[in-house]
């Protein structure tokens, strides 16, 4: 995995944009200060956290706080142009989320006075975003113009737009051709010849494989792509796969008589998108009044980062391994075929081993964990398209990833040892990606 130099590019510029308010109006350093000044490059990130501005990282002098509003506001836009962007896969989702808001928190960065700091955020959200969903540019537009008109004239307002606008250019050129667009994900894949334990399409549809390139993208943090692949999935004559088999046939069939109204309700609520569910809990994490805009910016994005990263680990083994589906395996191994047997949810069209979910529910776990701890700053409601009328509360980030594990079996897709092995890999991509976020600048 190469990590891209460009540090040295923007202590530069970041130098330059603190000697122009000194040129201009002869005052000492006290708004735009270089980027220099604290580099990014830092190689003492054992437990990282975003910048308060006072205790961590390399930004350890004031911060203004941040408009919240401002946050929430461009949070939300965030989602609705992306929503809007045609990316078909979540992973393509989450790389438009990673790169608006690295260039945010990059820009943002670049200074210290209030004024600067939301007219980069604001520019440099606008400009990304607006690069890669073009057709949101009228809803994009109108936005930024609102956000800037609240912010008063003057030096620092136009180098902060200037600081959005570098930072944009830059972060959408580093991750340029990095493999996580639509066509390079969604690449053409034949399964090898059905035999028991591999991978076969699956109904309803017997479409062929997703997400075949998605193994393939440019990690960000990652030394390689491999790097946490995990152990094989369990022999198909073990106790253990039989023992799994046995329980995702017996919770998670579509008319399963075991299956309780609870775990019903968790696997309806689970089977949403990952995203979709963690999309509220990270936004109820900003609505907390006490931070930065930096650390906000830095929060969003080291999150979108990390689990970019896991999906990608994820993927790297599930088309290693490309190990057969519950479904495959109950209608047609070797033990008790029962060729009728339907999961309660439709099963993705991408090998089993291990979870995508609950590998994303892994990292996310522990991104959120260095941002709050193991618990939420206050009880988080989260609901669901595919759970009408449920909502969950989570209190501890565990709760998620937990629920995960379980949903996803009693939803008939996956067997409980891929979940569980799926939450591990995600932890370890965060325990390796968060300590070296600074080589993004974070």
């Amino acid at each position: 995995m190469k990590h891209r130099p460009t540090a040295r590019r923007r202590n530069r510029r970041g130098a330059l944009l603190a000697l122009l308010p000194v040129l201009a109006l002869g005052i000492s350093l006290l708004g735009a200060s270089s980027a220099s000044a604290h580099p990014r490059h830092h190689d003492h990130h054992s437990d990282w956290k975003p910048s308060h501005g006072r205790s961590h990282g390399w930004h350890n002098w004031y911060q203004p706080p941040a408009d919240q509003a401002l946050v929430l506001q461009w949070f939300d836009i965030s989602k609705t142009t992306v929503s809007a962007g045609g990316f078909v896969e979540p992973v393509t989702q989450s790389r438009a989320w990673a790169v608006s808001w690295i260039a945010a928190a990059h820009a943002v960065g670049d200074g210290l006075s209030a004024d600067f700091q939301k007219a980069a955020f604001v520019t440099a959200l606008h400009d990304a975003l607006l690069a890669q969903v073009p057709g949101q540019q009228a809803q994009l537009d109108a936005a930024e113009a609102s956000s800037l008109a609240a912010i008063p004239n003057g030096w620092q307002k136009n180098l902060g737009i200037a600081a959005g606008q570098q930072e944009a250019i830059e972060t959408l050129t580093e991750r340029d051709g990095d493999g996580l667009d639509n066509a390079s994900v969604d690449i053409p894949w034949t399964p090898p010849p059905a035999a028991p334990g591999v991978w076969q399409p699956t109904p309803p549809t017997f479409g062929p494989a997703v997400r075949a390139g998605q193994k393939d993208g440019e990690a960000f943090l990652l030394k390689s792509n491999d790097q946490f692949r995990p152990g094989p999935p369990p022999a198909i004559n073990s106790k253990k796969f039989l023992d799994a088999l046995a329980e995702v046939r017996a919770v998670g069939q579509d008319t399963s008589a075991v299956r309780t109204p609870a775990q019903t309700d968790t696997a309806n609520f689970i089977y949403q998108d990952s995203y979709a569910l963690y999309g509220q809990v990270l936004r109820a994490v900003l609505a907390d009044t006490d931070h930065s805009l930096l650390w906000d910016a830095q929060a969003v994005a080291a999150f979108h980062v990390v689990t970019i990263d896991a999906q990608i680990a994820i993927f790297d083994a599930k088309y290693t391994y490309v190990f057969w589906r519950p479904v495959t395996a109950i209608r047609t191994g070797s033990v008790d075929p029962d060729p009728t047997w339907t999961p309660l949810w439709a099963t993705p069209r991408h090998p089993e081993y291990p979870s995508g979910h609950a590998g994303y529910a892994g990292a996310a776990e522990g991104v959120l964990t260095a941002l709050t701890g193991p618990w939420a700053p206050a009880p988080i409601p989260v609901t669901a398209t595919t759970a009408p009328g449920s909502v969950h509360i989570y209190t501890r980030w565990s709760q998620i990833t937990q629920e995960t594990i379980d949903g996803r079996v009693w939803e008939g897709v996956h067997y409980r040892f891929s979940d569980e092995t799926a939450a591990k890999v995600g932890k370890q991509v965060a325990a390796w990606d968060l300590p070296r976020l600074y080589r993004l600048g974070l």
